[in-house]
Parts: structure tokens; sequence; C-alpha cells
């Protein structure tokens, strides 16, 4: 090969116009040697035309190193005129070369772009300094790069050295960038820098934050180490004193125990104060013999402790849409409960995608204070599906269930433990639960929460009070356990038949949800859609082989079942596939299509007449029908006055309690304080006794919201007027007839209407809780909202009199 062309002062001449070779990652200096792999086909022609003239090409990096083939506009403006020395062609056709870097220039204008760039370019000299900063920083960069070269076992000592030796700082900054690694535009920069002090400067640097950087990964390395050194001598210890006890022939079986215990405990995933505690005890258990009686407790301890799911849980399924669905497959109606699941579902999954959005700080303290925030109360009379409501949401949100129920509850350490003094402590039913479920966040549901009991063991409402607020949960202590147990992502859900029992303090630590009962429209949809293939498939019977029409379930609903839920229809249903299943099995003929006629002649005489009954008893003065709420859904009832010759005698019967005598009482002062303008005679309480009776006798009733009723039936025997057979009514009286409002609307309503009544009185501030009462209701029945006794008289009590 010819040598390069020189000038007369043996200098090399650069041409003012030369050949561009575009770099891609990668950086070329002056006064040092690269190899370089050249591929693409614009590049092996610009290097097979260099190599046959004056070797000389000018080298620029290209600002994106994915860019194939780098146009002008793509290439920084400072580059390296290089030399080539030596070329080597491989059998896969790419061309290797060794360059030499010579000095800087500027590119200038392009004078051509094919077969490869050719550009014109200006010389950039170098601003050398010979002051005591200039060589600082060169020492002080070679000190650093043999720094980094100490902990790379891959740079070579050889190469340390020869930069060590260098005096030239120009130079020393150009070997030691052209070795260290360092971000592309970092790279081009010291190339582009003029002053050597600058170029120095920066790559001082690049090198101590690299240094910084491999200083830290080496403290990690050691620590990981000396960490794996430990547990390696820890079981090779293990392992020695195994051998040993065998070869002795001590020891073996609780050894063995103690291992398995080991393995409980680092399997469990603890947090740090149960953790310490386990280890603590089963430090005790390695130095007991089997045979003491402390061994089986803290065995049985240890246990418990291992087998809690202390990280154990489920992903939550946080579609809407799916869990809208769930609910709608599973019950009909109940909107206000399934709205409030959904809100809970978009909350939290609203919570869970803005979470990436905090810096690290804020995402762990929001980790740290999250929790439910929820303890919902689902209040209704039995059979409107309160308990299996909880498992549809179970599935809503792809958690696993648990029940409990709560009913008769008396001891408080069914919630908390007992200690571990007693014989046969075990934890409470809370953490009893979660090891049977195995999960950490499941739906969890206490059933009848209003028939919890106390006595001299405690008082089990108290202890849950700890339980079920969201602010105190995340630390449960069991007595048992005595470490603090999270329950913040345990979704609770209570029911209840009634508020009244319920603790004040434990009912406002829940959201209370009302479900009332169903309207004879929603019982329909639910025993066509729910309860009628139910009763086929547990029955073994087909589809074909009973078919309940509509008329057939309405005549069930009507006269066999007056109930707020569904459960007794549910058994009626029952029964008429039990007799059908007991028709084919005796190979008699079988109707498949069942309606009216058919189910009387399957289920036998009605249980409940409808409105006959209402008509034949208000169609005499002084019987009045009332409205009332009880723990099992809205009901009627029926207020009876009667008279007999006596003197200001006034009785009260039909087992009521105090709230309502106290009624009953203003009530007859209100009709006798306003006789005259009732055109009652005066004298009639001088010489007539009269008796208040409410049916059934053997049932405890109580409350103010029949005083409206029985006024009324005292006005209409005393005016000898009956009243209107299609009318129910409530509302709390005033001594001076004003009407107050009463609760339990909705269940009375819903009561009415099974009844058949078509008019209803109702307080006039009771009106806000028209809008709870279902649509259909509404158009059947006709309110009127009243606030003076006086309005109730003249709608419920016609001027003429009764015949006689």
């Amino acid at each position: 090969m010819e040598n390069p062309e020189s000038g007369n002062d043996g200098v090399l001449s650069i041409p003012e116009t030369l050949p561009i070779l575009p770099l891609r990652g990668l950086v070329v200096y002056p006064q040092t040697a690269v190899p370089l792999t050249i591929g693409q086909p614009r590049s092996i022609r610009l290097v097979d035309d260099v190599v046959s003239g004056n070797r000389i090409i000018g080298l620029v990096t290209a600002k994106n190193p994915e860019l194939e083939n780098p146009g002008p506009e793509d290439l920084y403006s400072v580059g390296t005129v290089a030399i080539i020395h030596r070329l080597f062609r491989t059998p896969d056709g790419t061309i290797r070369i060794l360059i030499q870097g010579i000095s800087r220039f500027h590119l200038g204008e392009f004078t051509s772009l094919e077969p490869y760039l050719v550009a014109k370019i200006t010389p950039a000299t170098e601003v050398v300094s010979e002051s005591l900063e200039t060589e600082a920083l060169a020492r002080n960069a070679r000190d650093q790069f043999e720094h980094i070269a100490k902990m790379i076992p891959s740079i070579p000592r050889e190469l340390v050295d020869s930069i060590t030796n260098i005096s030239d700082p120009l130079q020393t900054a150009y070997s030691i960038a052209n070795f260290e690694r360092m971000e592309l535009a970092d790279a081009q920069a010291i190339l582009e820098l003029d002053p050597v002090d600058e170029k120095l400067r920066k790559l001082v640097s690049i090198l101590v934050r690299e240094s910084e950087v491999l200083d830290l990964g080496q403290k990690i390395q050691n620590e990981a180490r000396s960490e794996i050194e430990k547990v390696q001598r820890d079981y090779f210890l293990r392992e020695q004193l195994k051998a040993i006890q065998k070869e002795l022939g001590e020891g073996d079986e609780q050894t063995e125990d103690i291992n398995d215990l080991r393995k409980s405990i680092d399997e469990a995933e603890m947090p740090e104060e149960a953790l310490k505690q386990a280890n603590r005890e089963l430090e005790r258990l390695s130095r007991l013999p089997t045979a003491a009686a402390e061994y089986g407790v803290i065995r049985s301890y240890i246990e418990w402790l291992a087998a809690l799911p202390w990280k154990k849980s489920t992903e939550d399924n946080l579609d809407i849409i799916n869990a809208r669905k769930v609910l709608d497959e599973d019950h009909y109606g109940l909107n206000d409960v399934k709205e409030r699941i959904l809100e809970y579902l978009a909350v939290r999954k609203l919570r869970l995608e803005r979470k990436t959005e905090l810096d690290s700080a804020k995402r762990n303290d929001l980790i740290r204070k999250e929790r439910e925030g929820v303890i919902l109360c689902f209040v209704g009379p039995p059979g409107v599906g309160k308990t299996s409501l909880g498992q549809s949401i179970a599935r809503a949100l792809g958690r696993k269930f648990i029940r409990i129920s709560l009913g008769g509850m008396r001891d408080e350490a069914e919630i908390r433990g007992h200690r571990r003094t007693y014989i046969g402590a075990l934890p409470g039913r809370i953490l009893q639960a979660l090891r049977r479920v195995e999960s950490y966040n499941p739906v969890f549901m206490l059933d009848e929460i209003d028939k919890l009991g106390f006595d001299f063991h405690g008082d089990p409402a108290s202890a849950l009070l700890e339980v079920l607020d969201p602010e105190q949960n995340f630390e449960f202590r069991d007595h048992y356990l005595e470490v603090a147990f999270d329950l913040s992502q345990v979704m609770f859900i209570t029911t209840a038949n009634t508020l009244e029992t319920i603790p004040a303090p434990l009912l406002d630590r829940m959201e209370v949800i009302q479900i009332a009962g169903y309207t004879e429209q929603e019982k329909l949809n639910i025993a066509r859609n729910y309860l009628i293939p139910r009763q086929i498939a547990e029955n073994g019977l087909l589809n074909k082989e009973i078919k309940l029409d509509d008329d057939g379930i309405l005549s069930i609903i009507r006269q066999y079942t007056r109930e707020a839920g569904v459960r007794n229809l549910e058994r009626e249903i029952g029964a008429i596939c039990r007799k059908i299943v007991t028709t084919i099995s005796e190979g008699k003929r079988h109707r498949g299509k069942i309606g009216e006629k058919e189910v009387h002649n399957l289920l036998g005489r009605p249980k409940f007449m409808g409105n006959e009954e209402i008509e034949r008893r208000t169609s005499i003065p002084g019987v009045a029908t009332g409205l009332a709420w009880t723990p099992t859904g809205g009901d009627i009832l029926f207020i009876e006055a009667s008279k007999m010759p006596g003197s200001k005698g006034f009785q009260i019967t039909g087992s009521i309690g105090t709230v309502m005598q106290e009624s009953a009482h203003a009530a007859l002062t209100f009709v006798r304080s306003h006789a005259k303008e009732m055109n009652i005679d005066p004298q009639f309480f001088q010489k007539e006794d009269i008796h208040l009776h409410v049916p059934a006798g053997a049932t405890p009733k109580d409350g103010p919201s029949a005083g409206v009723t029985m006024t009324t039936a005292l006005i209409s025997l005393l005016t000898d007027r009956p009243i209107r057979a299609d009318l129910g009514m409530t509302g709390e009286i005033t001594l001076r007839g004003q009407i107050l409002p009463v609760g339990g609307i909705k269940e009375k309503m819903l009561a009415a209407h099974r009844a058949g009544l078509k008019t209803i009185i109702l307080p006039k501030l009771n009106e806000p809780d028209l809008d709870d009462i279902p649509q259909e209701i509404r158009k059947d029945m006709e309110f009127h909202l009243v606030e003076h006794m006086d309005d109730v008289i003249k709608i419920a009590i016609p001027k003429k009199k009764a015949k006689k």
C-alpha cells in the first residue's frame, strides 16, 4: 500500500474536500487508533476508493444510531480526520479497518451525496493551555480512570499503565474518552469542546459519576455475597448438627419438627412483629423436651401463626360491566345495593390507576393508608336475599367468600379468641375463618348481627367495634395471637332484620342499606327467572314436565304466602314440584301446564283470602285497618273498638306495649275533647265503657304509628259510621290532633298492596318517603297526605251511618 501524501515539512496534508464516513453509536477522537467494521454498501465503496488514493477520510457520528443510512442533516457538525492504516476483507462481505484519528474538523457544504457523502471541511484547532489547572485536571482524570479500571477486570493493566504515563493533557483527554463508557452525546461534546480545560472538566465529571456508580454496585455485590455466605454457613452447620445427632441417635424427631416449623415460618411471609414472635417461640420450643406440657401449646401457636394468610390474597376483578352482569344474574331488583357495590369497584379501580401517577414517597404513603373504607350492613326482612347477595358480591369481585353467623353469640372470646394460658385456647372466629378461606381480602359476611347477646362472658358486640372500624382494624389483635393482623383489606358485610337491637356505637361504624320487601310483580319475575328453574333442577324434573304460568304463580303469591321476601314462595313452588315428581313416579298421567286451578288442586285450600277478610271486618263501625312495620316486613293490623254500658271505663287489650297504650289514651283524649264538634253526646262517657282491642292478641305490638288508626276507630264507633273498606292508615297523633311522621313507610306500603288496599292515609311529613315506593305500587294506590285529624275524618269516615 502507498503512503499517504505529506507536505514539504513532513506534516500530513489534509484536502479541503473529504469523503465522509458516518459512524453509528461511536465517536472517534484524534490521536487514537480504533478498529471499525464496515458493512453498508456505500461505506464499502467509500473505503475502496479512499484506500486506492490518499487513505484520508472524514469520520462524523450520526445523531441517531438507529438510522441505517444517515443523511447530511442526521450528522453532528464536528468530526475527525482519520487515516486508514490496515484493511481486511472477511468472507461475509464486510470490511474491517484500523484507523488513526488525526485532527478535528467542522463540516461544511456537501458536494456529493452519491455514491457516498463528500463534503468540504474546515480544520478545527485545539486550544491548549499549559496552566497548573490543566495539569491538575489531567492528573485527576488519570487517577479516576485508574480507580475505575481496578473495579472493571476486563480493562488490561497494560492499557492503564500506558494512559497513566501520558503527560500531554489533550492526549490524556482523548485516550481516556476513547476507552471510557459514556453516553453518545457526552462523547460528542468532549470532541466539540475547543479548550482542553473544558474537555478535561467534562471528562472528569463523567469519570466521577461512573466511579460512584461502580463503588455502589460493588458495595451491593459485597453485601449480597456476605448474606449468601452466611446462609451457606448456617446450612452447613445445620447439616453437620443433623449428622452429629444422627450418630448419637438423639433429637431426630424433634429436630425435624423444628425444621418443618421453621420452613413454615419462612414461607408464611409474616410482617416483622409476627416474624419476631414466631422465631422467639420457635427458639423456646427448640430448648424444650417434647414431653414438656408447654411443648404442644407453643407448637400449636406457631402453627397458627404460620397458617394465617399474611400475604395470600386474590386479585380483584374491577370490570364494572362484568360486576353488573353477575349481580343481575343472581338477584332481581335491589338496585340500591348493586349501585353501591359498583361505586365501590369504580373507586377502587380509580385509586389503583392513580397510584402509578404518584411519586414513590406519596405512593408508599397511599399504600400504607389504603383500606376498604366501607362496612356494609344489609337490613331487611327475611327472605329478600341478604345472605345470597354477599356471595354474588364476592363472585363479582373475584374474591373468596366466607360467612359466620352471629345469632345467639354471647362470648367475647368468640370474636377475639382465648388467651394462651387457657387449656384448649384458640383464636377467635374471625381469624379462624380467614385461615379456612386462605386469603386476607375475602368478602366476609357477619350474618344476623342484630341477634348478638351478652352475659358474664363479655359483650361480643363491643369486641366487634375494633373489627368493623376501618380506622382500627388494620391492627386487629386477637387475644390468642397477641400480634397485629391487618383486616383492612377484608370487605365486611353484615346482615340484620332490624336496627333497634344493634348497639349504637357498632351501628355507627356501618353503612346501612335498607332492603325492603318485594312487590307482587317483582316476586313474579323472581319466581319465573330464579325460583322455578332452581326447584326444577333440585327435584330432578325437566322443563317440559312442568310449566307454571303467571296465573299460577300469582295465585301462590296472593293466596298461599303473605311475606316480604320469597322464601315461602320458593317452598310452595318446591311443594308443587315434589307432588309432580310423585305423580310421575307412580306412573300417572301429568299435565305439564299449571295454572290457578292446578295450584289449588296441588296445594289445597288457600291460606289467605285476600280482600274478603278486610271487607268483612271493616263493614261495621269501630274497626279500622292500620299499617305496621315488623322485623319480617310490613303488615296490616285491625284495631277494633266496642262500647258497653258502664261508667267512664277504658280498656286496651291485644298484647300491646307501653308506647302503644299511651297512643290509645292520646286518641281517647282527642275524641273526648272534640266530642261536640263530631256530634257525639257529651254524656256518652258518663254512662258507657269503651274497649279497644288489637288482634292478634298473642303477638306483641308497640310503637306510636297506630295513633291515627286508633283515633279513627274510636270516632267511627262513637259516630256509628263505618270506615272505608279499601283504606289503610298510619301516623302518630298528638293531643291536639296533629299528625306526626312515622318510619317503615316502604314496608307498610308493600304490605298494604299485598292486602289489596287501594287508598292510604299518610302523614304529610312522610311525603319524601313516597320516592322509595316502586312505581307499579304508586299507580295502583291513592295516597292522601294529612296534617290534622280533621283531614283523616273527611277521607276515612263517610257521612252516612251504618245500616242497622
